[in-house]
């Protein structure tokens, strides 16, 4: 393998668990409402389990409600089960025959530290991820180093290229983790 590939390939691993992150902490709420909130959800329809976005839209018109509207109007007693029945959210939907509403309740001081934990816990696991790269990328610069493809100089010069990636990705991973936390703190 190229001693340049090395650092490129851990620059897309270390990538990856950033974007993997920001996905994550998108399901976490914050006291406000989006749509991203029901992505878990699985609504029996058709005779099968489909995710909740393939049966309806889903729009947040309130800071505090999300409106769905079934594409099927013969889903919506499914879909307002689906989000009663997920523990994990616990949420109340009321369907008025067209459309289901879901009033977000405002978070309690207790609710919101936990969900402060929880993103720690994200940010530690993005960590491990990045971590596992970097050792990964070192044991390939090693590997060239002991069949003479690289010398000692290029080695040091190639780590040095990845812990300065991994430093940057780490800014952008406590920068977005800040950003969240401050959101899920915000009453």
């Amino acid at each position: 393998m190229n001693p340049n590939q090395i650092v490129e390939q851990a620059k897309t691993k270390f990538m990856g668990s950033l974007d993997h992150f920001k996905e994550d902490i998108k399901k976490l709420r914050t006291g406000r409402a989006h749509a991203g909130m029901l992505d878990g959800v699985q609504v029996e329809a058709y005779g099968s389990l489909m995710p909740l976005n393939q049966v309806a839209t889903i729009t947040a018109p309130e800071a505090q409600l999300l409106q769905i509207t079934p594409f099927d109007p013969n889903n919506l007693q499914a879909i307002s089960a689906a989000i009663r029945n997920n523990q994990s959210l616990g949420l109340n939907p009321a369907d008025d025959g067209r459309v289901v509403r879901v009033p977000i309740p405002p978070l309690t001081e207790e609710r919101r530290r936990e969900i402060a934990k929880q993103l720690g816990g994200k940010v530690e696991d993005a960590m491990i991820a990045m971590r596992n790269a970097r050792r990964d990328a070192f044991d390939a610069i090693n590997n060239a180093k002991k069949d003479k493809q690289i010398g000692e100089d290029d080695a040091k010069r190639l780590e040095k290229q990845v812990d300065d990636a991994m430093a940057d990705i780490k800014s952008q991973l406590d920068a977005a983790a800040k950003a969240k936390e401050a959101e899920i703190m915000t009453v």
